[in-house]
């Protein structure tokens, strides 16, 4: 129960985090720029995202909520996995201020140019319904991995709906000012652990079906009960990765450093 409740309020907080600083940025870009009118675009794009997201999680519960099937399993905690290490290198790339910024600008000042504000409720829209998206999509994998108790889910995602609503009014109060990089580093290691943890999960399930071999790791009793895959093919996997990322980013810094202030 209380995994499963750790690991909801983690990802509807990341997930929302991210929605709530574009959300904001834009918000604040428009204030700046003197088009403050143009803010209710944005408002009606994530009203109309957060009803999508409804849509698609009653769709996936529907016709993916009904009896354990462990290649369908498999699959959704693989592309979630994936989505999850993509997301996370995304965000490692913009830590950047400046290029965040610039990021965001170059979407909004097209939206502006067209002098239109459906395409500002289109950036909205994407961003949040993105978010939603993969909120719905998460969390099913967590379900799967949960299997029967998911008594912790609704506890755990209270918290965070709570703990979003608190950051966005202080948000508000500090005139949607946050720092940046720190924001965007720990939310990208957060995501990048996540996507691991989907990863050995995702793993399990294949060699369940037959599909993966599984050769036995003797690993701690508390590091198979916190989820980890006691296996030669997940944990070799995972170490591949960790030493990809531990490159992807020294290789990153090493670009940031050497560009002209």
């Amino acid at each position: 129960m209380l995994s499963v409740a750790v690991e909801s309020f983690f990802i509807l907080l990341r997930e929302g985090l991210e929605a709530l600083l574009v959300i904001a940025a834009l918000s604040a870009f428009l204030q700046r720029a003197g088009e403050g009118h143009r803010r209710s675009a944005l408002f009606w794009g994530s009203l109309a995202a957060l009803l999508a997201s409804l849509a698609a999680a009653w769709i996936f519960y529907r016709y993916f909520g009904g009896a354990h099937d462990d290649l369908t399993e498999a699959v959704v905690m693989a592309v979630a996995a994936a989505l999850l290490l993509y997301v996370s290198g995304w965000l490692w790339l913009r830590r950047d201020p400046a290029g965040w910024q610039r990021h965001l600008q170059h979407h909004a000042d097209r939206a502006l140019q067209a002098d239109g504000p459906w395409l500002l409720a289109c950036i909205a829209f994407l961003a949040v319904f993105r978010e939603g998206a993969e909120t719905i999509l998460f969390l099913h994998a967590v379900a799967a991995g949960a299997e029967a108790d998911l008594s912790g889910m609704p506890l755990g995602l209270a918290a965070a709906a709570l703990l979003l609503i608190l950051i966005y009014l202080a948000m508000t109060k500090l005139a949607l000012r946050l720092p940046l990089r720190p924001v965007f580093s720990v939310t990208s290691v957060i995501l990048f652990l996540l996507g691991l943890s989907f990863i050995g999960g995702a793993l399990q399930e294949f060699q369940e079906i037959g599909w993966v071999p599984y050769d036995y790791v003797d690993l701690p009793a508390w590091a198979v009960q916190a989820g980890v895959n006691p296996s030669i093919q997940a944990i070799g996997l995972q170490v591949l990765l960790l030493l990809a990322a531990a490159l992807f980013a020294t290789l990153q810094n090493r670009n940031l450093r050497q560009q002209p202030t």
